[in-house]
């Protein structure tokens, strides 16, 4: 294998070894930003009422409202969406 072969198969090995292979875990938090408008999207990542206002600004075209599923989604850390109750 000739040295440029090889250092490519290393850079190729160590970015794969790098990347963080984790699922996506939707944050579940009790506070959304609803955007009004076309999409109507939602942002629910603000832990208290105070953050989401920050980023609902007058003229951001969003208000605050509490997120419908922040009961039901997992906030143990995991995957499976059980939120609090004990895993066997």
């Amino acid at each position: 294998m000739t040295p440029t072969r090889a250092l490519l198969a290393f850079t190729a090995i160590a970015a794969t070894i790098a990347i963080d292979v984790a699922p996506a875990v939707a944050q579940y938090r009790p506070w959304c930003a609803q955007y009004v408008g076309r999409s109507s999207a939602r942002t629910c990542t603000f832990a208290t009422y105070e953050q989401c206002m920050l980023t609902a600004t007058p003229g951001s075209g969003a208000t605050c409202v509490q997120n419908p599923w922040y009961l039901y989604g997992d906030r143990g850390g995991g995957t499976t969406g059980r939120g609090d109750r004990s895993r066997w």
